[in-house]
């Protein structure tokens, strides 16, 4: 049975896509711990992520880091935080969370609520500075 993930990449479940290429996907978390919290993800099914291949793991850093650049570009931050924790979805994931100190990556605070338009108008703003950085 296919994950939500891959379902979301399938087109089966609506998300705030920020980027794909052909072999990984980048959406808003609808439940972020900071505004702009994106989840990163490499569209072939892999619940564990050290259980991909070692050009996948560097493929997907290397996605993963120019998103980082975008979210950075379209969010004032210090730093775009990388988190790989996560066991509720079994398909690898990475978390970017835009961070300004380190309590604003805390997954035990309660999470933020934004409108249907919030997030539009977020992953709007990252996906501009996407296509700037992408050319």
């Amino acid at each position: 049975m296919p994950t939500i993930f891959s379902r979301i990449v399938a087109g089966e479940l609506p998300c705030y896509k920020i980027a794909e290429d052909d072999k990984h996907f980048a959406f808003l978390d609808i439940n972020p711990v900071n505004a702009g919290h994106t989840l990163v993800i490499p569209k072939r099914e892999v619940d564990y992520i050290f259980d991909l291949a070692p050009d996948e793991l560097a493929d997907l850093s290397v996605f993963a880091q120019r998103i980082a650049k975008a979210l950075k570009a379209a969010l004032p931050c210090k730093r775009i935080a990388l988190i790989t924790l996560g066991l509720e979805v079994p398909h690898t994931h990475i978390h970017l969370i835009p961070i300004d100190k380190e309590s604003d990556a805390d997954f035990m605070k309660p999470k933020l609520k934004f409108s249907k338009e919030e997030f539009e108008e977020l992953a709007e703003k990252i996906r501009r500075q996407w296509t700037i950085l992408e050319g």
